[in-house]
C-alpha cells in the first residue's frame, strides 16, 4: 500500500496554550472546516470531539492530548489537542516530543498568560517552530496589537504580525491579509465561505503601514531581501512567504494570525499558515538514537526505506478497546502483524491493530509510513517514552523526561471488595500518567497516590469511580517532602555477618557520601580496584543503595541530591552471596546518611498571581505571611499588577479562597513546581513530629 499523501504534504502539528485562551475551540474549527466533523462541537455544551473523556466534558478543559488526522488543501494534517492545565503539563510535554511544528493560541484580552510562558519555554525546549493564533478578538477589551507586544516582552519572541483585525470587539467581522492586501470577511454563522472584499478605506492607509513593516521585518530575516529592501525593488508574495517559512523553521519568527474561533472567524487563513509556514517530517532535523548495545549514536532519516523506529508518546486505557498505544513513526514503515522490538525491556511484541484515529472515530489501516501519528492495539508491556523497532536494527530514541510529583493523598477503598479492583485501577491510570505514582507507605500500610497538584489528584480519584467502578476514599493532600545530606563522610563501612546452621551469610562495604547539587537525584559510583569484591555482587550493592534511599532516616521520605561511591569491601569464598551485599549496602548507606547532617527539603512552587492596582498590598501581605520570596511586580494591562513569587507549596493550601476572598473574586493565580529547598528548622520539627 503506497502512502496517501507524500512526506512533504504531511503537517504533524499541537495546539498548544493557556487554560482557556480557547486551544479547543479551535481545533474543534479545524476539524469542521476540514470536513472531519459534520456540526461544531462546543466546550460550553460538552460535545466536542476532542475532549471526550467525561471530566473534560464536565469542566470544560483538556486534560489527555487527543490525536486526530484530517486533510486540507492535499495535505495531511494530524493534529494534537493539548491542556493548558498546570497539573497537565506531562501531557504537554509528552505531545511537543513527537510534534513537527505547533499553533500556539492566546486570549486577546489577556496575552501571554503565566501558563502561554510555560508552554513556550517548553516549546523552546524541543525546538518546535511555531505560528501564533490571537484568539478571542470578539470579546470585550480585546487588543491584537496588545497581545503581539506581550509575545515580544514576556516571551523574547519576533512576531511578525500577518493580519489586522475588521472591528473591534463585538463589531469584529473579518481580518485585513497584509501578504495579498485584501480584506477578508465572514458573514455567514457557521464561517464556511469567507468573503474576500477591497480593504475598507478606514483602514487602508493603517493597512498600508502595517505592510510595510511587515516586509521590513521579513527582509531582515535573509540577506539577498534586505539588498532589495534597501535598493528599494518589489518583493514578490512568494519570496517574502519563502522566507518567512525558513524563519519558522529556524525559529527566528513566528507569524501571528487572529481571529474567533467560538464566532467561527478566522480559522480558513489559520489552516493555510499550518501548510505555508509550519514543518513536514522531512523539514526537521533526522531523529537521533543511541544504540542499546554500543551506546553509539544512530541517525535516522523520515523515510520510508530506512529501518522502522518509532515512539509511544501515550497509552490509554479505552473501556471499549483495551490498552491503546499512541505512536509515532520516524522513520521506515510500520505493518500490522509485524514483530516490533521494544529495545528496552527487550521483548518481541505483535502489533495488532493499527488505528488511525479521527477524534471519536477509528479507521483500521494496514500500513503507516515514516512521518506518521497513530495508534496500536494489543501491546502488553509497553510504557509511555518506549521506542519500538525492527529486532535486528535496534535503536532507543531519547526517553521523555517527566518532573517529580509534589503532593501526595493516601487513598483506600471503601469496601474489601473493591480493594483489588482499586489496585487494578491505580495500575492502570499509572500506565497511562507518569507523573502519577502509586506506592505503599512502610509504617502505615496505606496506599498513598503522588502527582502534580491536586485538580490532578481530583481527576485521577474520578475516573477510578467511573470507568472502573471503584469507589474510594481520599485523605487530605500532603506535601511530598524530601530529604538530603549535608555533609561529605569519606569513609562508612558495614559488615552484614550471619552465622546459622550450614551457609553463613557475609557482605562487607566500604561507601564514601557526598552531597550533589540541586535535582542530582541518587548517584552511585562504583570504584572497586583489584577485585576486593567480585564483580557478580556490583548490582545487588547498587540495587540495595537505591532500595534504601526510597525511604530517609529523618521521616521515612525519599532521598535525593547525594552521591554514594563504593570504593572499598570484602568477601568470602562460601558465606557470600547477593542478599548480604544488598544487606549490607542497606545498613551501610543507613549509617551514612545518619552520619552526614540529614536534613528535610520542601517543594517551591513558582507563582504569579494577577489583581487589580488596589489589592497590590492585601496581596503581598498574604504571600509573605506564606513565607513567600517575591521575585518581581509587573504592570499589566488596564491597570493590572503581576506578582511573581516562589512559595513553598506546604503554604499555598487554601490560598486560591483566600485570594478570591481579598480581591472580591478578580485576582487569579496560576503556580507550577520550581525546585526543592532545605526546610527551615522550625518547620522541620513541625513535620517531623
Amino acid at each position: 500500500m503506497a502512502r496517501e499523501y507524500p512526506l512533504e504534504k504531511l503537517r504533524n502539528i499541537g495546539v498548544i496554550a493557556h487554560i482557556d485562551a480557547g486551544k479547543t475551540t479551535t481545533t474543534e474549527r479545524i476539524l469542521f472546516y476540514t470536513g472531519k466533523t459534520y456540526r461544531i462541537g462546543s466546550v460550553d455544551d460538552g460535545t466536542t470531539v476532542t475532549d471526550w473523556m467525561e471530566q473534560e466534558r464536565e469542566r470544560g478543559i483538556t486534560i489527555v492530548s487527543a490525536a486526530i488526522t484530517t486533510s486540507w488543501r492535499d495535505y495531511q494534517i494530524n493534529l494534537i489537542d493539548t491542556p493548558g492545565h498546570i497539573d497537565f503539563t506531562a501531557e504537554v510535554q509528552r505531545s511537543l516530543r513527537v510534534l513537527d511544528g505547533g499553533v500556539v493560541v492566546f486570549d486577546g484580552v489577556q496575552g501571554v498568560e503565566p501558563q502561554s510562558e510555560t508552554v513556550w519555554r517548553q516549546a523552546d525546549r524541543f525546538n518546535v517552530p511555531r505560528i501564533c493564533f490571537v484568539n478571542k478578538l470578539d470579546r470585550v477589551g480585546a487588543d491584537l496589537e496588545y497581545s503581539i507586544q506581550t509575545i515580544k516582552d514576556r516571551l523574547g519572541a519576533n512576531p511578525i504580525q500577518m493580519q489586522i483585525a475588521i472591528g473591534k470587539e463585538s463589531e469584529f467581522k473579518g481580518a485585513v491579509n497584509l501578504l495579498e492586501m485584501n480584506a477578508v470577511i465572514w458573514n455567514d454563522d457557521l464561517g464556511s465561505n469567507p468573503e474576500v472584499h477591497e480593504i475598507p478605506e478606514n483602514l487602508r492607509k493603517f493597512a498600508e503601514e502595517k505592510r510595510a513593516q511587515l516586509i521590513e521585518k521579513v527582509a531582515e530575516l535573509d540577506d539577498e531581501l534586505t539588498d532589495k529592501f534597501i535598493n528599494e525593488q518589489e518583493i514578490t508574495i512568494d519570496e517574502i512567504k519563502r522566507t518567512l517559512r525558513k524563519a519558522v523553521l529556524a525559529n527566528e519568527a513566528t507569524p501571528v494570525f487572529c481571529g474567533s474561533s467560538l464566532k467561527n472567524k478566522g480559522v480558513q487563513p489559520l489552516l493555510d499558515a499550518i501548510i505555508d509556514y509550519l514543518p513536514s517530517p522531512v523539514d526537521v532535523p533526522a531523529i537521533k538514537g543511541t544504540d542499546p548495545k554500543t551506546g553509539d549514536e544512530i541517525i535516522r532519516n523520515a523515510d520510508d526505506d530506512e529501518p522502522m523506529s518509532a515512539l509511544i508518546f501515550k497509552i490509554v486505557s479505552d473501556p471499549y478497546a483495551g490498552r491503546m498505544a499512541y505512536f509515532r513513526v520516524y522513520s521506515g514503515t510500520i505493518k500490522q502483524g509485524l514483530m516490533a522490538y521494544n529495545p528496552t525491556n527487550e521483548k518481541k511484541e505483535r502489533i495488532g491493530r493499527l488505528i488511525r484515529v479521527y477524534a471519536d472515530h477509528r479507521e483500521d489501516v494496514d500500513e503507516m509510513h515514516a512521518g506518521d501519528i497513530g495508534a496500536v492495539l494489543g501491546f502488553k508491556s509497553i510504557v509511555t517514552g518506549d521506542t519500538i523497532c525492527e529486532a535486528h536494527h535496534p535503536i532507543v530514541l531519547e526517553r521523555i523526561s517527566f518532573p517529580e510529583p509534589v503532593i501526595s493523598v493516601a487513598i483506600e477503598p471503601k469496601t474489601t471488595a473493591d480493594n483489588e479492583k482499586m489496585a487494578k485501577a491505580l495500575q492502570r491510570l499509572a500506565e497511562e500518567d507518569p507523573t502519577f505514582r502509586v506506592h505503599e507507605d512502610e509504617n502505615t500500610g496505606q496506599t498513598i497516590i503522588e502527582g502534580m497538584g491536586e485538580l490532578h489528584l481530583e481527576i485521577i480519584v474520578d475516573r477510578m469511580f467511573r470507568e472502573f467502578n471503584v469507589q474510594a476514599n481520599v485523605g487530605k493532600p500532603r506535601v511530598s517532602y524530601r530529604e538530603t545530606i549535608t555533609k561529605e563522610l569519606p569513609k562508612v563501612e558495614y559488615k552484614y555477618v550471619k552465622q546459622t546452621g550450614g551457609h553463613g551469610q557475609y557482605g562487607h562495604v566500604v561507601f564514601s557520601f557526598k552531597p550533589l547539587p540541586q535535582g542530582s537525584g541518587v548517584i552511585f559510583v562504583n570504584e572497586i580496584k583489584g577485585g576486593s569484591v567480585p564483580h557478580d555482587y556490583f548490582n545487588a550493592v547498587e540495587k540495595g543503595v537505591h532500595e534504601a534511599a526510597e525511604s530517609g532516616v529523618l521521616a521515612g521520605y525519599p532521598l535525593t541530591d547525594l552521591q554514594v561511591t563504593f570504593f572499598d569491601g570484602s568477601y568470602h569464598e562460601v558465606d557470600s552471596s547477593e542478599m548480604a551485599f544488598k544487606m549490607a549496602a542497606i545498613f551501610a548507606f543507613r549509617e551514612g546518611v545518619e552520619k552526614a547532617h540529614p536534613v528535610l527539603l520542601e517543594p517551591i512552587m513558582r507563582v504569579e498571581v494577577n489583581i487589580p492596582e488596589e489589592y497590590l498590598g492585601d496581596v503581598l501581605g498574604q504571600l509573605n505571611s506564606r513565607r513567600a520570596e517575591i521575585t518581581g511586580i509587573e504592570m499589566r494591562h488596564g491597570n493590572a499588577q503581576a506578582v511573581r513569587a516562589f512559595v513553598p507549596l506546604s503554604e499555598m493550601s487554601g490560598y486560591a479562597t483566600e485570594l478570591r476572598s481579598v480581591t472580591q473574586g478578580r485576582g487569579v493565580f496560576s503556580m507550577e513546581y520550581d525546585h526543592y529547598t532545605p526546610l527551615p528548622e522550625n518547620k522541620a520539627s513541625e513535620v517531623l513530629h
